[in-house]
């Protein structure tokens, strides 16, 4: 049933002449009256200044006992950008998901309270969601061209953190935990109900789970100082992290994450039209071609002929499969790879019939033929493959996702 799921639609601009807020800025605080006040003024006088769309500011307030609320009360009356949210429990993921789920605005982005990340990359963290660009942005400290202050016990630390998510859930971003980040609000409607968290993994589940179902997130080197008052409890956050890190990798194993809402419609942006489909496939196959007849002609002489055409065509499809799948088909992320190479394989055995076919016909007419004729009836074998390998991986490993229609008449955008 996932592959029947709505998906995304394709990213588009926001529109330049946009009356209601363009951006949500939300703040989530606990117990931050010191803090609270000169941060919300100092980011609401630099959006004020820098950004060219309307933008609003959200406190999410999440069960603090001190002075918070009635600061951020007073600073929702005074400045006319600024709203404040109050939830009853506490939980920076928690303040998050529900100021996103509520607010209207086509971006959604967060920061937090001590605003140790320089402001001046606000601005390039949300400029590629408003152009279409992309459907994620993180600040990231772990990047060239970053510029961080912090001590070594945190740097360490941080390190550690996201060498682990490399090494255990295979993540390909740099920085799980820097405060800044952004989302489209189209992702995050379908995005934030599979984020179970309501603590500091927040941040690493959403990205983890928008990786996976192949969301485009760009990052943006950041300026970041170390704020040496930080509250954060470091051991039980590292314990509450590593239970986040198993419950997730035992989902994606299992497979009961329903990803599918997550991706693009058009299978990405690159599906293209037949013509498209055909020239890029047409690319991918010259070079499996050159990459086939280089091997073969490299285990000839060791292997025989037969096992030389088996071993090379072997590499060559798996490469051929994961290379068609993201440049033809226009298929990101790990969803559904394996699958995909499994039928891949199925289809380099009729391959390897073809092939192993043609070669035997030859020896069996022609005994003595020269190695040079052996590697033109290949070639020829491989052309002769190469439609109904086309076909097959358009029709049946890659076919194009159904997306079912709700209801007949007109939809809200």
């Amino acid at each position: 049933m996932d592959d029947l799921m709505d998906q995304l639609p394709l990213r588009t601009p926001v529109p330049a002449h946009h009356r209601e807020p363009v951006l949500d800025v939300v703040v989530p605080v606990f117990n931050e009256e010191r803090d609270l006040e000169p941060s919300v003024r100092r980011l609401h006088a630099h959006l004020r200044e820098t950004f060219p769309y309307p933008f609003r500011i959200t406190v999410a307030d999440n069960a603090s006992t001190d002075e918070t609320p009635r600061i951020a009360a007073r600073l929702a009356a005074e400045l006319p950008e600024t709203e404040w949210l109050r939830l009853a429990e506490k939980g920076r993921g928690r303040a998050l998901h529900t100021a996103w789920s509520r607010s209207p605005a086509p971006v959604l982005a967060y920061v937090d309270v001590d605003l140790s990340t320089d402001l001046s990359a606000l601005l390039p963290l949300v400029a590629p969601l408003i152009s279409g660009h992309s459907d994620i942005a993180i600040g990231t400290r772990l990047a060239r061209g970053s510029r961080v202050v912090r001590g070594p016990k945190r740097e360490v630390i941080s390190r550690c953190y996201n060498v682990l998510l490399r090494s255990t859930l295979a993540v390909g971003f740099s920085d799980a935990q820097c405060g800044f980040k952004a989302v489209r609000r189209d992702v995050a409607e379908r995005l934030l109900p599979l984020v179970e968290d309501s603590g500091w993994f927040f941040d690493t589940e959403l990205l983890v789970i928008a990786e996976r179902a192949g969301l485009r997130i760009h990052e943006v080197p950041v300026d970041w100082v170390d704020d040496p008052d930080s509250r954060v409890d470091i051991l039980s956050t590292a314990l509450a992290d590593l239970r986040g890190i198993a419950r997730i990798g035992r989902a994606l194993a299992r497979g009961t994450l329903p990803m599918a809402g997550l991706r693009r419609s058009a299978a990405g942006e690159s599906r293209g039209g037949l013509a498209g489909q055909l020239l890029r496939f047409a690319a991918v196959g010259a070079v499996s071609t050159v990459g086939y007849v280089l091997l073969y002609a490299a285990l000839r002489p060791a292997a025989g002929p037969q096992a030389a055409n088996a071993l090379a065509l072997l590499v060559c499809a798996v490469a051929n499969t994961a290379a068609n799948r993201r440049l033809t088909f226009g298929l990101r992320g790990r969803g559904g790879a394996m699958r995909h190479q499994a039928k891949g394989l199925l289809v380099f055995v009729v391959g390897l019939a073809l092939t192993g076919g043609s070669l035997a016909a030859l020896h069996h007419v022609a005994p003595g033929a020269a190695r040079l004729t052996e590697v033109a009836v290949l070639v020829a074998a491989n052309l002769a493959a190469t439609l109904l390998r086309f076909l097959l991986f358009r029709a049946w490993v890659f076919p194009a996702r159904r997306t079912r229609r709700r209801g007949t008449g007109p939809t809200a955008s």
